[in-house]
């Protein structure tokens, strides 16, 4: 049972940093600031490690590679607190599974930036957040809105985008987990 409560723990503090980095990083990717209390927010809980591994790896093409690389750093830290004891720290398992939970938590963060969009369009489209989160969903609905009609006005791509994340989900997890 104490282990269950550790690992509850491990994950939520795991999930909330490794989730931040990856927004750190997706905002630079799509060039757009946030507003200032989330970005307040992220640099301020992740500017800890970010800086430090910025030594190491450096933005190259205008990337903040440090942001993703401590995302997947601390995906491994929570799979080794979870895994490495009864895997009696085969580092194959670990970094398979590392894997697969940091390309899950890639989109499933996508998916949450869609879900947010979907409720901001629904309860306030003009909440002061929202213009943010089209941004950031910007890139991943842009090339289905080309594909996808408005149906009575309606803007279906954000279903799509959901239903193809999940495919993406399934398949990088298999895949990743075959080669294993």
């Amino acid at each position: 049972m104490l282990h269950s409560i550790f690992m509850l723990i491990v994950d939520a503090i795991a999930s909330v940093l490794a989730g931040v980095l990856l927004l750190r990083f997706w905002m630079q990717v799509v060039q757009v600031r946030p507003p200032a209390s989330v970005g307040q927010f992220v640099f301020q809980l992740s500017d800890w490690l970010v800086k430090p591994l910025r030594r190491i790896f450096p933005g190259v093409g205008g990337y903040d590679w440090a942001s993703l690389v401590g995302a997947f750093l601390v995906v491994l830290l929570s799979i080794i607190a979870a895994l490495g004891f009864a895997s009696g720290f085969d580092f194959q398992p670990i970094i398979l599974f590392s894997l697969v939970r940091f390309f899950q938590w890639i989109f499933y963060g996508f998916m949450a930036t869609l879900i947010i969009e979907a409720i901001f369009s629904w309860v306030n489209p003009y909440a002061p957040l929202a213009p943010f989160v089209r941004a950031l969903n910007e890139p991943l609905l842009r090339p289905l809105r080309k594909v996808l009609p408005l149906i009575g006005n309606v803007d279906l791509s954000p279903l799509a985008a959901l239903i193809l994340l999940q495919i993406a989900v399934r398949l990088v997890s298999t895949l990743i987990l075959s080669i294993g």
